[in-house]
C-alpha cells in the first residue's frame, strides 16, 4: 500500500470549516495581546562605553619592562588593553557589593516593589531584578559597554554613570599597591642611574686630568700640528748651527710627545687615553639621556599617584535615551496572533483527524458481519 501524502493546501478546507472558531481565537488573542502590550511600561536603555587605561601604571609589575613605558621625550606609551584588564573591570561591575551600593543609593527596593531593605529574601529579589536590568559586555573593539534598563530614562543614565564611577574607584583600590610598587621601580631606576651618572662623570674628569684630553674641538689636530711645526723648527735651527735654539726646541718637542716632558697636553698621554676617554664620554652621554628620561618618568608617575589618575578612559557617558527600547508592541501583537493562528489550525486539524478515524472505525464494524453478530 502506498503511503498517504499530506499537503498544506489540504488544510484550507479544514480551516474554512472551522473559520469561525479560528477567527474567534485569533481575534481574542489580538485583543488580549494589544491590551497587555499597551499596559506594559516603556523601558529605556542607557549605555556607557569606556576603556581600561594603563598609560601610567602597568598592572603586572613582575613582567613589565620599564623601558617600554618611556619614549625618547620621557612620555608614557599607551599600552593596548589586555584580556585580564577587561575581565577585571567586568567582574567588578557585576559584583554583588557594587550592586548593593546602587540598590541602597537609589532605593530600588521600593522602585522594584520587592519589600524593604534588610530582609534577606527582599534583598535577593532586588538583586535579581537589578542584575536582569544590567548588562556589561566586552565588544569587538576591545571596549566595555555598560548598559542599564529602567522605566525612568534619566534614572537609567544616572545609574549607568554611577556604576562606571564605582568600577573606576574599586579598580584603583585594587591596583593601588601595584602602582606603588611600580613607582618604587621608577625611583630605584632613577637612583641607580643618578649614581652611575655621578660615578662616570667623576671617572671622566679624572681621566681627562690624567691624560690631558679635555674634549676640546680639534684637539688632536692642533697637537699634531704643533708637534710637526716644533720638529721642523728644530731641524732648521740645527741646520743653521743655532745650538741654543735647537736645544730649546728639542725640549719643547719632548714635552709635546712624552708624558714626563712637563706638558699637560702631550702625544703619549693622548694616544694612551683616547680610547678610554671616548668610551667614558659615550657612557656619560648615554647615562645623561637615560637619567633625564628616568627623572621625568618618576616625576610623572609620582604626580599621577598623588593625583589619583582615573583607571578608565571614558568614550561615552550614559545619557537619557530619546526613544524606548522595550517593549516592541507591534511585535508582541503580531507574534501572539501568529502563534494563536498556528495553534488553532493544529487543534482543528487534530479534531478532524479524530473524527475521520472514529467514522472509519464505525463503518468497519457495520460492514463486517462477524463483528456485527458479535455486537
Amino acid at each position: 500500500m502506498s503511503a498517504r501524502t499530506y499537503s498544506l493546501l489540504g488544510l484550507w478546507p479544514i480551516i474554512h470549516r472551522w473559520k469561525r472558531l479560528v477567527l474567534a481565537a485569533v481575534g481574542f488573542a489580538a485583543l488580549v495581546s494589544l491590551v497587555v502590550a499597551l499596559l506594559l511600561p516603556n523601558i529605556y536603555k542607557s549605555t556607557a562605553i569606556f576603556y581600561p587605561t594603563n598609560a601610567v601604571y602597568p598592572t603586572n609589575t613582575e613582567t613589565s619592562d620599564l623601558d617600554r613605558f618611556i619614549t625618547e621625550q620621557g612620555n608614557k606609551r599607551e599600552i593596548s588593553n589586555r584580556p585580564e584588564d577587561l575581565d577585571r573591570l567586568i567582574t567588578i561591575g557585576n559584583s554583588q557589593p557594587v550592586a548593593e551600593q546602587i540598590i541602597l543609593k537609589y532605593n530600588l527596593h521600593e522602585r522594584y516593589d520587592v519589600g524593604t531593605p534588610g530582609n534577606e529574601l527582599d534583598d535577593q529579589d532586588a538583586l535579581e531584578e537589578f542584575t536582569e536590568n544590567l548588562d556589561i559586555v566586552h565588544n569587538e573593539r576591545d571596549a566595555i559597554e555598560l548598559t542599564f534598563l529602567d522605566e525612568d530614562k534619566k534614572l537609567a543614565a544616572r545609574i549607568a554613570n554611577d556604576l562606571m564611577g564605582m568600577i573606576d574607584s574599586i579598580n584603583q583600590q585594587l591596583t593601588l599597591e601595584n602602582r606603588r610598587r611600580v613607582l618604587d621601580l621608577y625611583r630605584t631606576r632613577y637612583t641607580y642611574l643618578n649614581k652611575e651618572y655621578t660615578r662616570t662623570k667623576g671617572a671622566l674628569l679624572t681621566a681627562r686630568k690624567r691624560f690631558g684630553i679635555y674634549g676640546m674641538d680639534r684637539e688632536s689636530r692642533f697637537l699634531a700640528q704643533e708637534i710637526i711645526e716644533t720638529q721642523a723648527d728644530m731641524y732648521r735651527a740645527e741646520s743653521a748651527g743655532d745650538a741654543g735654539r735647537a736645544a730649546a726646541l728639542r725640549r719643547s718637542l719632548r714635552a709635546l710627545t712624552q708624558a714626563d716632558g712637563g706638558s699637560v697636553i702631550n702625544l703619549e698621554n693622548y694616544v694612551q687615553g683616547a680610547d678610554s676617554i671616548s668610551t667614558l664620554e659615550a657612557r656619560f652621554e648615554d647615562l645623561q639621556l637615560r637619567l633625564v628620561q628616568a627623572q621625568a618618568a618618576f616625576e610623572n608617575a609620582e604626580l599621577a599617584l598623588k593625583g589619583r589618575v582615573s583607571s578608565l578612559y571614558v568614550v561615552q557617558k550614559a545619557i537619557p535615551a530619546a526613544r524606548k527600547s522595550q517593549p516592541v508592541r507591534w511585535l508582541i501583537v503580531a507574534s501572539s496572533v501568529l502563534i494563536t493562528f498556528v495553534l488553532s489550525v493544529i487543534v482543528v486539524t487534530l479534531i478532524e483527524l479524530y473524527r475521520r478515524n472514529l467514522g472509519a472505525n464505525r463503518r468497519t464494524y457495520t460492514e463486517d458481519p462477524v463483528l456485527t453478530n458479535t455486537l
